[in-house]
């Protein structure tokens, strides 16, 4: 499934949620944990004699070119062996709670379990210079592809959600043919409030309750650290870790409980975080990983989702970067996982689907976030510019619950709606076991004149991550590249989809695939077109690229692949110099946007 980031509507509560434990995988050992160094292949962690993270090391290829050194920021750093009493004090509970409270019972949230394999954290990477074992690289590659995904500073000492981790962007930097690895973390106000005290302070988000005692105990530690000024909530608590997005001259690393963090590419390749983004103070809350920018407006249309009516807010901004008013929406009477949406030339499209909130959950040991059986599923249309939610209009469609949509576009001069996404058909393991998650991609089609919907299976693979060439969303596409799940979240190859197949017959979409081999894994697939400024182009013309792990060898590499061809054939292999693990979102940026950054 995905990545969501961390629910913008859990973020928001004055509690903290974590639990549970599973069978540990071999060659992996977690211990109490201060600060933490990652091997490739076992995890140890141990207790340092001072807070004060140390420098990771580094081979001779990584130090060859320094990071560049920071600018202050509001956040000072304890000097090194000094640990404050209520820090002391604060951990000791932490650490209480997670032992003998909340332990990592099951499976979803025990670290051992999630952050085994490639899934393990891996430390920064400065600028350094790949290998190109295969092939040549492009000319239209020329600017920066990275991906974004959770990536904990410090090993958790209790429970642990995938979805948890602090965000980090592994960024290739591509020039005439050569690459350039860089990792870098986002560096949010909790990144830099943990690094500065040496520890985990705010409380994992997706790593659920378990009951009331449980949240209770982390309510009140996370309160007490509030209290004393660790944090403060204000600033924000969001990791940056499922998305970017390229949208009013700005570049923008995106958690959807969090407000957007303005990140920069420089010529050498280093990633580098500008700060958090509130568009002149017009953003004050949360906005979706997921905006969609329209290739012809340059707008950007995105939203935000909350535990508080209105459970829905819709708003746009403008090319120029400003932000437009909120468009609340009360007519969705309960909180619902809202993770991405869709837009067509003249309208927004959202799911509100099965999973959704409950806090009396808590009440029988359960977590407030889970599936409701016994909701229907619905989408509603909008207008882009509307300016209340007076036409907005829901749609109940039994059966279908989306975390992404690929695309939606309008036929009928208007009057026919038609979207693609991936439907997840065992929603109940959503958030607890992702490997019994399939996802299969539909057609939806909804008639706004007489109000039916109809559904249409266009695969029957377990398939997610679903991208397109970015020039044809909001409008009919017919080709999609999308990740298979074996099971997710590890994704064993990517295929190509020719949508309109399905306006013939009912065969399977599937016209292109490439897998990766065995004990080979990638990530979501990513479109760049070789002539992105050419209109008379083919859709498909173009590139698909993603980064693929080696759990056998321990490599990791970049690949091209062309996209028009049946096999999907490699066009060019790059040698990373450094693990990439498994993430999120990518998106590449071309070497001109690069320069008007």
């Amino acid at each position: 499934m995905d990545a969501f980031s961390s629910s913008s509507f859990l973020s928001t509560l004055p509690i903290s949620f974590p639990k549970n434990k599973s069978p540990s995988p071999p060659n992996l050992t977690i211990l109490n944990v201060s600060s933490v160094r990652i091997e490739e292949k076992t995890v140890t962690t141990t207790r340092k004699p001072t807070p004060t993270p140390q420098p990771p090391e580094q081979s001779p290829e990584q130090t060859r070119k320094p990071p560049p050194q920071r600018k202050a920021t509001a956040v000072s750093r304890r000097p090194a062996g000094e640990v404050s009493l209520p820090t002391l004090i604060f951990n000791g509970f932490d650490e209480f709670i997670n032992t003998f409270i909340d332990p990592p019972v099951r499976q979803s949230v025990d670290p051992r379990h999630v952050l085994s394999a490639n899934f393990a954290p891996v430390d920064e990477l400065p600028p350094t210079e790949c290998e190109v074992v295969e092939g040549a690289l492009p000319s239209c590659l020329d600017g920066a592809y990275i991906r974004n995904g959770p990536n904990p500073q410090y090993l958790p000492r209790g429970p642990y959600h995938l979805f948890d981790g602090d965000g980090m962007l592994h960024a290739v930097r591509i020039s005439q043919g050569r690459a350039t690895l860089c990792s870098r973390y986002v560096k949010t106000y909790k990144y830099e409030v943990e690094r500065s005290i040496g520890s985990p302070v705010i409380p994992n988000v997706f790593s659920g309750f378990s009951g009331l005692t449980a949240s209770a105990a982390r309510g009140a530690l996370t309160a007490a650290r509030a209290l004393s000024g660790q944090f403060n909530p204000g600033n924000g608590i969001g990791l940056a870790n499922t998305s970017l997005a390229l949208f009013g001259g700005k570049l923008f690393a995106l958690g959807e409980s969090d407000l957007p963090y303005a990140v920069k590419i420089t010529p050498d390749g280093d990633v580098i975080t500008l700060g958090r983004h509130d568009f002149d103070g017009k953003l004050i809350m949360s906005m979706t990983a997921h905006p969609k920018i329209d290739p012809e407006t340059r707008e950007a249309f995105a939203f935000r989702y909350g535990p508080m009516p209105p459970f829905l807010t819709f708003f746009r901004v403008n090319p120029d970067g400003v932000k437009q008013p909120d468009v609340p929406i009360f007519s969705m009477p309960t909180p619902s996982f809202m993770h991405d949406f869709a837009i067509t030339k003249n309208y927004a499209i959202f799911s509100d689907i099965q999973i959704g909130m409950n806090p009396l959950d808590l009440l029988n040991g359960g977590s407030p976030v889970g599936a409701s059986p016994g909701k229907v599923p619905r989408v509603g249309v909008i207008p882009r510019y509307a300016k209340d939610e007076s036409e907005m209009r829901w749609f109940e469609v039994p059966g279908f619950n989306i975390v992404h949509a690929i695309n939606a576009w309008e036929e009928d001069e208007g009057n026919t709606i038609v979207m693609v996404a991936p439907n997840i058909m065992s929603v109940e393991h959503t958030m607890e076991r992702m490997d019994l998650v399939h996802a299969a991609v539909e057609k939806l089609t909804i008639d706004l004149k007489t109000g039916m919907v109809f559904r249409q299976p266009l695969s029957t693979r377990n398939l997610d991550f679903g991208v397109i060439n970015p020039a044809y969303v909001a409008k009919k596409n017919k080709y999609v590249y999308a990740a298979v799940g074996d099971p997710m979240p590890k994704i064993s190859g990517v295929v190509k989809l020719d949508v309109s197949v399905s306006e013939a017959d009912r065969r399977d979409c599937i016209v292109g695939s490439r897998m990766y081999g065995p004990g080979c894994f990638g990530g979501e697939p990513f479109y760049v077109a070789r002539e992105p400024d050419n209109p008379e182009a083919a859709e498909d013309d173009g590139y698909v690229v993603s980064y693929v792990h080696d759990e056998k060898s321990g490599e990791s590499k970049f690949l091209v692949m062309d996209a028009q061809t049946p096999n999907l054939d490699i066009v060019a292999a790059v040698k990373l110099p450094a693990r990439v693990p498994c993430g999120f979102h990518g998106l590449f940026v071309k070497e001109s946007d690069l320069n008007n950054l």
